[in-house]
């Protein structure tokens, strides 16, 4: 798996529809990753590798997007962050999703931030 849902998120999403189970993430967070973080999560792992929180607005139209600005200050190293992977605590806890983001590059000091918008997740509708 190159970029998509992480089997847990999947697989709740459906015990969820199919079997009457809850399934809720108190809080996501954003982790900046050089390449595809493939089907874990863990591959490509940029050298910044502090996971901020994101939050996202209400669902519209099978779409969302985030609702704050995501900032990392002081970044460590100098890379191409150009994919991002999802979770939900801020270190260990489970691999949510991943995606492509747009490719910027920055210096060890810099900062780097994800404007309001810049994250979209999304599913595919039936037409």
């Amino acid at each position: 798996m190159a970029e998509g849902l992480s089997a847990y998120t999947a697989n709740a999403f459906l015990n969820a529809l199919g079997n009457n189970t809850s399934f809720a993430v108190a809080q996501a967070y954003m982790q900046l990753h050089t390449a595809a973080p493939g089907s874990a999560g863990t591959a490509n792992v940029a050298t910044e590798t502090t996971r901020k929180a994101v939050s996202f607005g209400t669902p519209s139209a099978g779409s969302m997007t985030n609702d704050a600005a995501v900032t990392w200050t002081n970044i460590t190293g100098s890379q191409d962050a150009s994919h991002a992977s999802f979770w939900d605590l801020s270190s260990g806890g489970n691999f949510l999703f991943s995606g492509v983001i747009t490719a910027a590059s920055y210096t060890a000091g810099d900062t780097y931030q994800v404007d309001i918008g810049g994250v979209t997740v999304s599913f595919t509708l039936a037409s």
